[in-house]
């Protein structure tokens, strides 16, 4: 299950209509991954990756410095944040629908491997619901 959102913030030069619909992935369990670790970031991060989400929403498809493709059916938002910050954003597209997946906030450019394989486990839900 997804629960969608648009990311909207008026800017003249965007296009008008988004190219991809932005949904959250549910869990069976219920929750939303994503929307939950957004939640407990700060406003100011939320607005940055927020507005990263959206120019990939209305700009797909988008390759680096933005977007990284990790898998097949896979890839990350990358948002500065700061002082060495870095949110990632994983996502998965089914057709015109932007699933996002899990969220991490990190240093270092590689990606631990649980969180890997936590958002594999994502992808394969989701693909199953």
């Amino acid at each position: 299950m997804e629960d969608s959102g648009v990311f909207l913030v008026p800017n003249p030069s965007m296009p008008t209509e988004p190219t991809l619909i932005v949904n959250f992935f549910r869990a069976n369990s219920g929750r939303e991954p994503v929307r939950d670790w957004l939640k407990g970031m700060d406003r100011e991060d939320r607005k940055r990756i927020g507005e990263d989400i959206k120019l990939v929403q209305f700009r797909w498809p988008l390759g680096m410095p933005l977007v990284r493709k990790m898998e097949a059916d896979l890839w990350e938002v990358w948002t500065n944040l700061g002082e060495g910050n870095i949110a990632r954003v994983f996502f998965t597209v089914r057709g015109t629908r932007m699933v996002l997946l899990h969220g991490l906030k990190k240093k270092s450019q590689k990606t631990p491997r649980q969180e890997l394989e936590l958002t594999g486990a994502c992808v394969q839900e989701s693909m199953a619901q």
